[in-house]
């Protein structure tokens, strides 16, 4: 009897390190979740936003693989990113700390912000003032904010907000993004630290090409958050967007 019970317990075992095993091949080489903690990508993504970053997408590099081990040098099986696509990156300062925001600016693109128009090589991008975005604040009173729909040279269109045409960073100098790096921004442009507030400035700055670790795809699960407390379990169900489940990322 002893000897069927250990035999079972190291089957048990077994399962369980080839369970973790392939959990772990799948979140290096295929998709990571990961969670929305910020208001920088709204109304693209939500505080509470739950989602699928493809890591298939770009390639890999030491970032693909969790606690970023030194074992790659550049990437492997490189794919650049599209301009527009929503990615998910290691920020340079640290090379730990993951962001996510929107690709906006290609190796040797001049980006610059003028009275809150993105410029791209010198063109304005087109936006569209639309409807404004909804909100309930932390006193839970009803907002309103300006909302734009943005379309880049590739014809990559996406909501922006824009609460005030004259915060600091809605008039900026060129940015000349270098050869191997990127340009990213939020699309809540009055709330975004991104590569518009250089490294040195507690920023983003230009990130390179290596710190890439997936493109954000489709959403899997979300919930508001401002529910008034973990502890009040009985709001969970009823603060679920149900409606954004299953969403596609643009």
């Amino acid at each position: 009897m002893a000897s069927k019970s250990g035999s079972g317990f190291f089957e048990l075992i077994k399962t369980v390190v080839y369970a973790l095993a392939i959990a772990l091949a799948i979140r290096t080489v295929a998709y990571e979740p990961f969670n929305i903690p910020s208001r920088s990508m709204v109304p693209t993504l939500l505080v509470g936003d739950f989602l699928f970053v493809s890591k298939l997408s770009y390639g890999y590099s030491k970032h693909s693989i969790p606690f970023s081990p030194d074992i790659l040098d550049g990437r492997i099986l490189q794919t650049a990113p599209e301009r527009g696509d929503v990615a998910v990156f290691k920020l340079p300062a640290d090379n730990a700390t993951d962001y996510i925001k929107r690709v906006i600016g290609m190796p040797g693109d001049r980006v610059q912000m003028k009275e809150s128009v993105l410029y791209i090589n010198d063109k304005p991008v087109p936006r569209e003032r639309i409807e404004d975005f909804e909100y309930i604040d932390a006193a839970g009173r009803l907002r309103f904010l300006p909302q734009y729909r943005e379309t880049l040279p590739n014809g990559r269109t996406y909501n922006t907000l824009d609460r005030n045409p004259n915060q600091p960073l809605d008039n900026t100098g060129v940015y000349t993004v270098p050869k191997g790096h990127y340009f990213m921004m939020g699309d809540n442009r009055d709330n975004s630290t991104d590569s518009r507030v250089p490294i040195r400035a507690n920023g983003v700055g230009f990130v390179p090409a290596e710190n890439l670790v997936g493109r954000a795809d489709v959403l899997f699960f979300s919930i508001d958050t401002d529910f008034g407390g973990a502890w009040k379990l009985w709001k969970l169900v009823t603060n679920i967007r149900f409606s954004r489940l299953g969403d596609l990322i643009e």
